[in-house]
């Protein structure tokens, strides 16, 4: 297949009609996801290939959305459970952290749950509070569950690929701010394996780790850098569980120092988690403390201006970089 100019909410919509071609087995639910083609229109039109039977237009109902797809997994189905925002994980989180996440195990592996749950987070849309959060630290935290969060076009074909043949339950967050985003991209050509990070940009003196639309933001930040002599490495973890620490360990150890990028609030996140393990794992490297540059510790807000002003912007890595290098 040769280079094309392709969206992210395509690279999507590509990677489910080939997977539910070569796979029956694959059932998509949730709610809007036939007729309608989903509310942010990765399904539209799959279900005039694919028929009402494999397209599912659910009850508003996010528990009866996973209980259903949990249950369908573990009688030989491999369902693409959809819930419109990240936001409304807490209303199935009984289905997806006490059930979805430990069958395998309590089953002794005799019977798993290979279902995929796509959902949609972040900022970028004035959306408001309810429908604006960034909660992959909640999916990070429970043991069983994988988590998958591309940036780019070419990792929302290919991990949600990959994600439709594993044994286990997978979280898939899509960036609502990415999905016009294009590039031009061969969906054909070789990428990464599943669970390993992607070195987006290289550099000598700061390593960034990131994911999701965060990276954009730090290759931005990291071209400022570059016009002021800066050479910042960027990291795109692509997964965080499961979370490649090798590739940031070594891309520590040769810059000696690291920033951990997320829009997720402050306290107790993503970021947090990453931090310490790298403290941990690179301190005889380190010439200074991880650093976090997150989301504030605060509802987000609707208003345009105080939503981006409440995650971070690439001037705010400039200036912390600056500062850290004291240049």
């Amino acid at each position: 297949m040769a280079e094309t100019d392709i969206t992210y909410r395509e690279a999507l919509r590509q990677a489910l009609y080939d997977a539910m071609r070569e796979d029956d087995s694959i059932v998509v639910l949730g709610e809007e996801v036939g007729r309608y083609g989903g509310a942010y229109g990765v399904t539209k039109d799959l279900i005039a290939t694919f028929g009402a039977e494999r397209l599912i237009d659910t009850p508003i109902s996010e528990p009866a959305i996973i209980g259903a797809a949990v249950g369908a997994a573990m009688t030989g189905l491999r369902p693409v459970a959809e819930l419109m925002y990240v936001d409304f994980l807490g209303l199935a989180m009984d289905q997806l952290a006490n059930q979805a996440a430990k069958i395998r195990y309590m089953f002794g592996g005799q019977i798993g749950v290979p279902m995929v749950l796509r959902t949609q987070g972040g900022t970028g849309r004035s959306a408001g509070a309810q429908h604006s959060q960034s909660l992959e630290g909640w999916v990070m935290h429970i043991p069983g569950l994988r988590l998958a969060m591309p940036a780019t076009v070419a990792d929302a074909y290919h991990l949600l690929r990959h994600s439709l043949t594993l044994p286990d339950p997978v979280v898939f967050i899509e960036h609502k701010a990415l999905y016009a985003r294009k590039e031009r991209t061969d969906l054909a050509a070789r990428v990464l394996p599943w669970g390993r990070a992607a070195v987006r940009r290289a550099g000598n003196d700061v390593s960034i780790v990131t994911y999701s639309l965060m990276v954009h933001t730090a290759l931005d930040a990291a071209t400022l850098l570059h016009e002021a002599g800066i050479a910042a490495e960027v990291i795109d973890l692509r997964t965080l569980n499961p979370f490649d620490m090798k590739t940031v360990r070594a891309s520590v150890e040769r810059t000696g120092r690291a920033i951990v990028l997320s829009e997720a609030p402050l306290t107790a996140g993503v970021a947090a988690e990453l931090a310490a393990r790298i403290s941990e794992e690179c301190f005889d490297y380190l010439e200074d403390p991880v650093i976090r540059i997150a989301g504030e510790d605060i509802p987000v807000p609707v208003s345009p201006a105080l939503e981006a002003a409440a995650i971070p912007q690439a001037a705010l890595i400039v200036q912390t970089v600056r500062r850290m290098l004291r240049r």
